[in-house]
């Protein structure tokens, strides 16, 4: 098995470059930082469908992603590495995605932030509408961008908060169906800082989707207006383009690590 891996301000993902069949186990194995290769998630080659090229994108804990924004990003500079050139589409089983290759990084068309309950999905809307954890209830705004987001907006600095455990009450709260991505969040002047919590992978250094999530509940709630948004995160930032019609682009760097051959004896254990 090949693998490259590469990294969005250090949301990392492996590309599998060789055509072994993944499932579930197999991901979990490879994806573990202490016993595996280590990863935020794998980005399988999939069928292309309505698009020029298609992914399958595997979180850590074996779950398939819908969409992710630094995953896509990733995806699309490896089909660059192998030949692609300026814009594309890439299918991920549920979403089409524009990306165009920069000179200094990748942009992603992340389509339309979506509030209804439906389109999240979520138990009913949520606008800063609060979410009992227990021991404390917080407000929340759902966004659905192809896969489920919760943001939390405070004016308290983000680090002095226990947000690690409220993202991870969050994200299997019965209020999101399909469990959730959580967004920690604080306006500084025009941009954002934000803390992730990320549904299947916990604490990521930094999230393409959450960056739109956030970006876009801060425009759907009057705490920001429409336009370009720099959202801040442990990992870096990168630049979130809102419209009026809360349509999103994203945009920042990769980096390319290097490749992975497991070992076959390793492969055969599992």
């Amino acid at each position: 098995m090949l693998l490259t891996r590469a990294h969005g301000l250090g949301n990392d993902y492996l590309i599998l470059e060789s055509g072994e069949a993944l499932e579930p186990a197999l991901v979990r194995a490879i994806c573990d930082r202490h016993r595996g290769v280590g990863g935020d998630g794998i980005l399988e080659p999939a069928e292309r469908g309505p698009g020029d090229h298609g992914v399958r994108i595997w979180n850590p804990d074996g779950s398939v992603a819908e969409k992710s924004g630094n995953g896509l990003r990733i995806f699309a500079r490896w089909l660059g590495d192998l030949g692609a050139t300026g814009s594309f589409t890439v299918w991920t089983g549920s979403e089409l995605a524009r990306c165009t290759l920069l000179a200094d990084g990748v942009a992603v068309e992340m389509g339309r932030a979506r509030f209804l309950p439906a389109q999240v999905p979520v138990d009913r809307e949520r606008l800063d509408a609060p979410l009992c954890l227990g021991d404390v209830t917080l407000p929340f705004t759902a966004v659905g961008l192809g896969n489920p987001h919760a943001v939390h907006f405070t004016e308290a600095p983000l680090d002095s908060l226990p947000w690690r455990r409220w993202g991870a009450e969050v994200e299997v709260h019965p209020a999101f169906p399909h469990r959730t991505n959580v967004q920690f969040a604080r306006v500084e002047g025009e941009g954002l800082e934000l803390r992730i919590w990320e549904r299947g992978a916990g604490e990521t250094l930094a999230s393409g989707s959450s960056s739109c999530a956030a970006a876009a509940a801060a425009v759907r709630t009057g705490r920001l207006p429409p336009g370009p948004i720099t959202v801040h995160m442990p990992g870096g930032s990168l630049l979130v383009a809102v419209s009026e019609a809360l349509d999103l682009t994203l945009t920042g760097p990769v980096e390319v690590v290097g490749q992975v051959r497991v070992d076959p004896r390793w492969l055969a254990a599992r």
